[in-house]
């Protein structure tokens, strides 16, 4: 049985290392976790994110991480293999898309902080040129969001995987702890008028 994740990334040394810490019999066994399109929870997941990570590599052999960010959603699920997303403007030093040139491969680690979930992502990724494709632009383009966008990455499923909450730190943002701090808020005026009355009443 196919664990693709896992078997696109095992390679001598990793084998190696799993078999110095004792638990290569564990990856030995037999598993059912092809994790090649991506199902109803995922695309899910992925809608409700506002920001991801993006690994690439460099022709000098260093890998690159960067942080993308957006409007929650603005990694779109095309399909079940296939992933796309605007190129907002940044610091336009270009490095991902310099990366992906010469190698396509990426991998994406999507976070759900307050869930203590996360989901990590191969795949192989291609530059578009959004006024070549204005049906891809109609589903990238996010209307309001005060951003240049310069292009569009599309990005093909190779595996995904899940990992477990373990060593997650929790983290809210403001968007999450707002109702949380609107409700203390209501309780806290509706308490301080209670106390206001019960003033007036003994002075």
């Amino acid at each position: 049985m196919a664990y693709t994740f896992l078997d696109t990334l095992t390679t001598p040394g990793v084998i190696s290392a799993q078999t110095a810490q004792g638990v290569r019999r564990i990856w030995e066994m037999d598993h059912d976790r092809a994790f090649d399109r991506f199902g109803e929870n995922e695309a899910a997941f992925i809608a409700a994110r506002d920001s991801f990570y993006l690994a690439s590599v460099s022709e000098s052999g260093w890998p690159y991480v960067q942080h993308r960010g957006g409007p929650q959603g603005f990694l779109k699920v095309l399909d079940d293999k296939t992933l796309a997303f605007a190129d907002f403007a940044g610091n336009r030093q270009y490095i991902s898309l310099g990366n992906v040139g010469a190698d396509d491969r990426v991998a994406l680690f999507l976070m759900d902080y307050p869930n203590r979930a996360r989901l990590k992502i191969l795949a192989h990724m291609q530059v578009r040129d959004l006024a070549a494709d204005p049906d891809l632009a109609a589903r990238l383009i996010v209307p309001g969001y005060k951003a240049k966008v310069e292009r569009a990455f599309v990005l093909t499923l190779e595996a995904f995987d899940w990992n477990c909450p373990q060593h997650i730190t929790p983290r809210f943002t403001g968007a999450e702890i707002e109702p949380v701090v609107a409700a203390l808020q209501t309780r806290i005026a509706v308490l301080e008028a209670e106390n206001e009355k019960l003033r007036a009443q003994l002075a």
